[in-house]
């Protein structure tokens, strides 16, 4: 039996967290490792307790979310990050996943949706609200920042392999078998791609490759794979 996916939650509101808490408590798939509405204590606790994944609110004083979630992509924690919010607003969205994080929910989904989100998230899957699906896409197909002749060039030619299956929403465990090489190498792979492009989670590099291809057409060049 696999052991309970340990979450941190992260909510300035106290009835909020404390109800969410007791919902995910009650799944043997989830343990609650963490639970603050404090930014700074939310640090203290993702060191202390290292969770598998991140639920954070997006307004939350005195930063916000997106805020913390900065502070912890630059700490160089890699784990999922979700943001549970009432706002969908796409710029919002948009923010989030610029910022690293790996998920985007609705605090007015279903409980078993947001579990099985928690679950696809572990497994490094990028998740969003299922009212928020359309506007991710608009999104991804958004013009952009990638305008060089090849933004790709740094990577080498398995990267760029590793790089489109990642923004396909494969796992590790998927790029391996598609890709036939071990695990551990497609995370090698997965580490030098965020440091050779300046990335910190998977959306953002679904990101890089939208617009790295719309940048692409725009020029009249196929994006070399």
């Amino acid at each position: 039996m696999n052991a309970p996916i340990r979450v941190l939650l992260v909510d300035d509101h106290t009835l909020f967290r404390k109800g969410l808490a007791e919902l995910l408590e009650q799944r043997a798939a989830i343990t609650v490792a963490g639970i603050t509405g404090n930014p700074d204590e939310a640090m203290e606790l993702l060191v202390k307790t290292q969770p598998d994944v991140v639920i954070t609110d997006l307004n939350m004083p005195p930063h916000g979310g997106l805020a913390l979630l900065r502070r912890i992509r630059a700490e160089h924690w890699q784990g999922p990050v979700l943001i549970l919010t009432v706002s969908d607003a796409e710029d919002d969205l948009a923010h989030a996943m610029r910022a690293g994080a790996q998920g985007y929910l609705l605090k007015d989904m279903e409980p078993d949706d947001l579990v099985e989100a928690v679950q696809r998230a572990v497994r490094g899957e990028m998740v969003v609200a299922p009212t928020m699906t359309m506007k991710l896409v608009t999104l991804l197909q958004g013009g952009g920042a990638a305008e060089k002749a090849d933004a790709l060039a740094p990577l080498t030619a398995r990267e760029r392999e590793v790089l489109d299956r990642m923004a396909q929403g494969m796992s590790n465990k998927v790029i391996a078998r598609a890709l036939d090489i071990s695990y551990d190498t497609v995370k090698l792979h997965v580490k030098h791609i965020y440091t050779k492009l300046n990335l910190t989670s998977r959306v953002e590099a679904a990101v890089f490759v939208a617009e790295h291809r719309t940048a692409q057409r725009r020029n009249g060049v196929k994006m070399p794979t």
